[in-house]
């Protein structure tokens, strides 16, 4: 369980607060208008920007002050970072070890990544000799190949074409209920909220709001969140 114990955040000058609990095995989506806090949020809980006020912890343990590789959780960003000069059976492996020395066993996850997330065959290929869909997979093989409990995504498929993004988020909900990881999804999109997840967390005017419900929060959103959501709440 991810909880945020009255946490103060910054990203430059942009402050953000949050205070609200994510339990174990829970998919939950991000959104809020463009430049709420967002990737800061999501960034924070990574590790990657300080926090200057509350804890953030898993369970019983206190990770705000834990480095970005030593927190129980996998991020996948928005392009993937995968390495050209390397093959996507070695792009995978620097999910286990950044100097890629696997051994038998390590090597032996990779592959069932890799064919897990419906690569089987092209582990030699590089990254330019995939399609977009291709390289998604790819880079979300090295997430699961972590085996993290917490699962953070910030819009990774957000250039990808709507019936690609659906098989992406589909092969995504999959992966955590298998794993029974908990997700944390940002996304501009309400629909891509409604198809995976259980609940909203809304980031808008400062603040990180408890997470509700997916479909009763799109259903009848706060007058705050009307703006934002347009049309796009259906």
């Amino acid at each position: 369980m991810l909880r945020l114990e009255d946490v103060k955040m910054a990203n430059g000058t942009f402050r953000l607060a949050a205070d609200l609990t994510v339990p174990a095995g829970q998919k939950i989506a991000v959104i809020g208008p463009s430049g709420a806090g967002k990737s800061t949020l999501i960034e924070t809980i990574a590790g990657f920007l300080p926090v200057f006020g509350g804890r953030i912890l898993w369970g019983d343990t206190d990770l705000t002050k834990v480095g970005p590789g030593q927190r129980p959780l996998a991020i996948l960003f928005q392009d993937g970072n995968l390495f050209p000069h390397l093959s996507v059976a070695d792009n995978v492996g620097l999910g286990l070890r950044p100097d890629g020395r696997l051994n038998r066993h390590q090597r032996d996850a990779v592959a069932r990544a890799i064919a897990r997330v419906g690569l089987d065959g092209l582990e030699t290929r590089a990254p330019a000799a995939l399609s977009g869909g291709q390289q998604s997979r790819a880079a979300l093989a090295r997430v699961l190949v972590q085996a993290r409990p917490l699962l953070l995504l910030d819009e990774p498929f957000a250039a990808l074409g709507p019936a690609l993004k659906d098989e992406m988020l589909d092969l995504v909900s999959e992966l955590v209920r298998e794993t029974g990881a908990s997700l944390l999804m940002v996304s501009h999109d309400p629909k891509d909220a409604r198809r995976i997840t259980d609940q909203v967390v809304v980031v808008m005017q400062g603040q990180v709001f408890k997470p509700q419900p997916t479909g009763a929060l799109l259903d009848n959103p706060p007058e705050a969140l009307k703006a934002y959501l347009g049309g796009g709440n259906s």
